[in-house]
């Protein structure tokens, strides 16, 4: 099946690859990488984009199966998010949002909180993942401070959690790859058991794991209540930990057991929010239908809330949590700040993609397309010798591989590279996260490019 081919005029921009390449490694220390690797794994040129696709300096089509990074919804160049960015640039593109306000980040506050049926509101805008995180914690210190219970200051997060990798993120996130260098730094946190579904043991269902790893979260609440502000987690999907699922039974009883303890329970819904679980909200599939109470104090998003466009980070909290900061005395205000705090470039991109979501019914053509690409790698892996717990939650799927070699995810990545498609492994894990354009086409060559390069990478 032949890729797509767009017009060169589409890209006015077209260099010489090895020339971009050679000025890259020049100049830009680039992101999650050991920069040594690229001597022989070269750096991909990426000179435009169009729906699910993206095109290198070569003019090679490339399908986006991870979304870019888990931030693009709706397609790269969306002509819909595109002329509400350039209808924007012609009245507001940014001004401080201490002291002023202006019309998108309105709008988009008050359509996030009636997303969330008015339980949360007050969005507190920062930009990317990591601060968004880093505002919940500072919000839900500060909140048992202005309370007079300012001992309660320790975090609690899951095995394997991640929530970014700024110092204070770090303290919840448990993964040693990004920890170990900055164990001088960080304050350290507490874990306990994650609901993993894949630790079910003697015929154990999910909802079952997901008691057993509660009983161990009352364990610890019921010893360390005191000195426990919050409790944060990844809803249902634990992203960087390698797509670890599990059952939303987990998220009702962390709730309650927060709830009866008094500590917080922030939401890190920076990876799976915005439809990729198969709610708007992951949360919303723990909630009971209609109920006042059971969603979280903080809710954190990112990604895919500008559809993938332009940095943006938020955290929803519930009226409580604001009515505690809401005083005369400035010392009990929130003093947090970033220069482009809810810019409104940024909150535009984020209300065309609601306007999306909205015209387009798009958790509900979700869900079929969720079918299809849980049939396609079913279809492609579930026999396959090395696959290893196979698993989807939404637009998400992933599964993990057996006997992996050490540089897996390299060589992976390097081979569905040259089938045409994007996909890039976290460590022995293989995952899709496609936007949500994607057809049973590009869904087939999807599936199709990562079983020849797992026949590569495993050869």
């Amino acid at each position: 099946m032949d890729a797509p081919s767009f017009p060169a005029s589409r890209f006015p921009f077209m260099v010489r690859s090895d020339d971009l390449l050679a000025r890259s490694l020049a100049a830009v220390w680039h992101p999650c990488t050991q920069m040594q690797h690229h001597e022989a794994l070269p750096l991909v040129p990426v000179v435009g984009g169009e729906g699910a696709w993206l095109i290198d300096a070569d003019g090679r089509r490339l399908l986006d199966g991870i979304s870019s990074w888990w931030v693009n919804l709706f397609g790269h160049c969306n002509p819909r998010i595109n002329a509400a960015l350039k209808d924007q640039l012609d009245t507001l593109e940014h001004v401080m949002l201490a002291g002023f306000t202006h019309p998108p980040v309105v709008e988009l506050s008050e359509r996030l909180a009636a997303l969330t049926g008015h339980r949360l509101g007050h969005a507190f805008y920062a930009s990317d993942g990591a601060s968004a995180t880093e505002i919940a914690l500072k919000m839900s210190v500060h909140y048992w401070r202005n309370h007079g219970e300012s001992g309660k200051n320790r975090f609690l997060s899951l095995a394997g959690s991640y929530h970014g990798e700024t110092v204070g993120a770090l303290a919840v996130t448990d993964v040693a790859l990004f920890r170990d260098a900055y164990a001088a730094l960080v304050r350290g946190g507490d874990t306990v058991p994650c609901p993993d579904a894949r630790l079910a043991v003697d015929g154990e269902s999910a909802a079952e794991v997901a008691r057993r790893a509660a009983a161990a979260l009352e364990a610890h609440l019921d010893a360390h209540h005191a000195e426990t502000a919050a409790l944060i987690v990844e809803p249902l999907v634990q992203g960087a930990a390698g797509m670890v699922m599990y059952d939303a039974e987990y998220l009702r009883l962390a709730r309650a057991l927060c709830d009866r303890y008094r500590v917080h329970l922030i939401a890190d819904e920076i990876a799976v929010g915005c439809g990729r679980t198969g709610t708007f909200f992951a949360w919303e599939q723990a909630a009971a239908p209609g109920a006042a109470g059971g969603w979280p104090d903080f809710l954190c998003l990112s990604k895919g809330i500008s559809g993938g466009y332009l940095p943006l980070s938020l955290v929803l909290s519930a009226d409580h949590i604001y009515q505690a900061f809401y005083d005369e005395r400035t010392a009990r205000a929130f003093l947090h700040s970033h220069s482009y705090t809810g810019n409104p470039l940024a909150c535009r991109a984020a209300l065309a993609t609601l306007d999306i979501f909205a015209a387009d019914g798009v958790i509900e053509a979700n869900r079929s397309r969720a079918r299809l690409l849980g049939d396609a790698v079913r279809a492609r892996f579930a026999d396959h010798r090395a696959v290893r717990h196979l698993r989807q939650c939404g637009m998400i799927a992933a599964f993990d591989v057996a006997g992996a070699p050490p540089d897996f995810a390299r060589r992976f990545f390097a081979a569905a590279l040259e089938q045409g498609v994007l996909l890039r492994p976290i460590g022995d894990t293989v995952y899709f996260i496609p936007p949500y354009i994607v057809d049973a086409d590009d869904i087939d060559r999807l599936t199709a490019g990562a079983a020849a390069a797992l026949a590569a990478a495993l050869a």
